[in-house]
């Protein structure tokens, strides 16, 4: 039941989501393709999340980052995957009131407690390499407990404003959503009542988050990249470097995205490139963050290895005993 009646009004009760595409064979393919994206995302991140636990080596302020970075990726694409994976078997995917509202707010909550972490990271990356002498001053547990727990209520407090401008809103007309998720602006589009208020207090909230983050980022690598060109040995500075390249393609991957999908006039792109771009930020960058920090991080791949080949030598020393 899409429709209650209220007064003089019909209230929406579920929206429809049209998902990506209506094409029979094109819905099988990315059906298939998404299933495995979000597999390789689950395991991929918590594998990064297994092997900084496990690993004494990776103890450190940005593996515990990196931890929770892995976890905010998790919630980012289980928040749209597995919803979006239903609409490409359904006729047509229905979507509750209350269910739109939670999918709306915990992606809200994901995506910007992502900004923080990776402002979080940058700073890390900045006290380690400007001021090295400082580093288990400025990064201690105190502080790093510190930075995780105010980008998650930072998050909160970004997606309530979220959640409270959508149970704000009447819809009382059309509940088809031209979208795979429950998103701000196409919902915006289908309510009758004033949005203006909303749509100014949303991007501020969502706008101070994405500036606030990208000019830590922005100062941190500033000075990153003075402090590497100062250095007089040219070994010490790709080692200063490599540890940034990671991080940084991260941010840029991220960021780009975003900038692409808020930024860029709405006049210039279609919806339909809205929603490819929107399928990238939300499903396919999550999978990429773990593959990024493991291929170009030795340290990573150097526990990596060490596990491995302690799993291999325990398993293969239990079987020596038992025969």
């Amino acid at each position: 039941m899409a429709f209650l009646e209220d007064g003089n009004h019909t209230a929406v009760t579920a929206f429809i989501l049209l998902g990506l595409t209506d094409d029979p064979v094109l819905r099988v393919v990315l059906f298939i393709i998404i299933l495995c994206i979000y597999l390789v995302t689950v395991s991929g991140n918590l594998s990064t999340i297994l092997l900084i636990r496990v690993s004494s080596q990776l103890h450190h302020p940005m593996y515990f980052f990196l931890s929770h970075l892995a976890s905010v990726d998790i919630g980012i694409s289980s928040s749209v995957t597995p919803n979006m994976l239903v609409n490409f078997l359904v006729s047509q995917n229905t979507i509750s009131y209350l269910g739109c509202g939670i999918q709306l707010g915990s992606a809200a909550f994901f995506g910007s407690v992502e900004c923080f972490f990776l402002a979080a990271m940058a700073y890390d990356r900045f006290i380690a390499i400007c001021n090295p002498l400082l580093y288990s001053t400025k990064m201690s547990t105190q502080v790093c407990i510190q930075l995780v727990v105010g980008s998650y209520i930072g998050g909160f407090l970004n997606a309530s404003s979220f959640t409270i401008s959508f149970f704000s809103f009447i819809f009382c007309g059309p509940n088809r959503i031209n979208y795979f998720f429950c998103d701000f602006a196409p919902l915006m589009e289908l309510s009758c009542s004033d949005v203006s208020v909303s749509g100014v207090v949303i991007s501020f909230s969502a706008g101070s988050v994405t500036i606030i983050t990208l000019f830590v980022i922005a100062i941190s690598y500033f000075y990153i990249f003075i402090t590497i060109l100062k250095m007089r040995s040219t070994e010490g500075s790709q080692k200063a470097f490599s540890t940034c390249t990671s991080h940084l393609t991260a941010v840029i991957l991220y960021y780009g995205t975003v900038a692409f999908i808020y930024v860029m006039p709405k006049s210039s792109y279609s919806r339909d490139q809205n929603k490819v771009v929107s399928l990238f930020y939300m499903v396919v960058i999550p999978m990429l963050n773990p593959l990024i920090y493991s291929l170009r991080n030795n340290e990573i791949k150097g526990a990596l290895k060490r596990q491995i080949y302690k799993q291999t030598f325990l398993k293969n020393n239990q079987l020596f005993c038992k025969t």
